[in-house]
């Protein structure tokens, strides 16, 4: 068990450290899972040969929401239904960057921290709620106007200088 355990990547940041990033509030979500709610979706997955009937889409990496105090940069995939879809494919994604918004926290279960997000520069997206616990694992949910809301699994982890 020793040996399986020291050769686990670690993708959290330590616990010291998640408490300076959550009073700093600049940090990134780093999306390791995508959610999708869409049966759709769910539908096609399946239909892939050797594919298993979860709702887990596993992402490469490099998919994510980086909070700063003056910016808000997201670069997030989407799989789901769209009620009004775009000919340019780069904005079918969750790609932009705010610099109009406010964040909320406030405290959750089991010791989380809950931050609801509201891009004001963003048509579409009615609000972020991103759900930080205390080993660094994170739950970010979008709600978007124009198509069906989309939930992603990951970490935090410090901005990169």
């Amino acid at each position: 068990m020793v040996v399986f355990n020291a050769c686990s990547s670690k993708n959290t940041v330590a616990n010291a450290n998640i408490t300076n990033l959550l009073k700093e509030n600049e940090f990134t979500f780093m999306a390791q899972r995508a959610n999708p709610t869409s049966s759709d979706v769910v539908n096609v997955l399946n239909s892939f040969p050797n594919s298993s009937s979860s709702q887990v889409l596993n992402l490469d990496y490099g998919y994510s929401l980086k909070i700063t105090k003056d910016e808000l940069v997201a670069e997030l995939p989407y799989f789901g239904r769209m009620f009004s879809s775009n000919y340019d494919n780069t904005k079918n994604s969750y790609r932009f960057t705010s610099k109009d918004f406010n964040i909320s926290e406030s405290s959750g279960k089991k010791g989380s921290t809950i931050y609801t997000i509201n891009a004001k520069d963003q048509q579409n997206i009615r609000r972020m709620i991103l759900e930080v616990f205390a080993n660094g694992k994170a739950y970010l949910s979008i709600d978007s106007s124009d198509r069906q809301p989309i939930s992603y699994d990951g970490y935090i982890k410090e901005n990169s200088k």
